[in-house]
C-alpha cells in the first residue's frame, strides 16, 4: 500500500472523526446533564447552574430581573438549579444578564451563577 496515500486517508479520518465529540458535548453540557421537566406530556430538558456565592452567603431569588424586584426566595452557594431562559435587566457587577429558574419562581443575577451549557434567551 502506497504510504502517502494511507497517511491522507488516516488523516481525513481523524478529522472526520474530530467532529463527532464536539457536536455531542455541545448538546449536554461539559459535567452534568440538563434537568428533566414534564409539560403538557412530553420532557423538556433544561440548562443547570450552580450557584457560585461564597460559602455561606445565599444568592437573593427576585421577581424579575434585576436588583430593583423583590426577594422572593433564596438559593444556597453550591447548590444546582434548572434555568429555564436568560434575559437582561439590571446590571450586577457589570454583568446584565439573568437566568429565569425552571422549576420554581424567580430571577437570578448571572454573575452569581456558572450555566454548564447554553441557557436560551426567553
Amino acid at each position: 500500500m502506497n504510504r502517502r496515500l494511507f497517511r491522507n486517508g488516516v488523516v481525513a479520518l481523524v478529522a472526520a472523526l474530530a467532529m463527532v465529540p464536539a457536536v455531542a458535548v455541545a448538546d449536554s453540557g461539559p459535567y452534568r446533564h440538563p434537568g428533566r421537566h414534564t409539560h403538557a406530556g412530553r420532557h423538556v430538558r433544561y440548562a443547570q447552574g450552580e450557584v457560585v456565592t461564597p460559602p455561606g452567603v445565599p444568592l437573593n431569588v427576585r421577581s424579575g430581573p434585576g436588583v430593583t424586584y423583590r426577594v422572593i426566595d433564596q438559593l444556597r452557594s453550591g447548590s444546582v438549579h434548572g434555568l429555564r431562559c436568560t434575559t437582561t435587566g439590571s446590571r450586577v457587577h457589570g454583568n446584565p444578564y439573568w437566568y429565569k429558574l425552571a422549576h420554581r419562581p424567580g430571577y437570578v443575577s448571572a454573575h452569581y451563577v456558572h450555566a454548564f451549557g447554553a441557557v436560551p434567551w426567553c
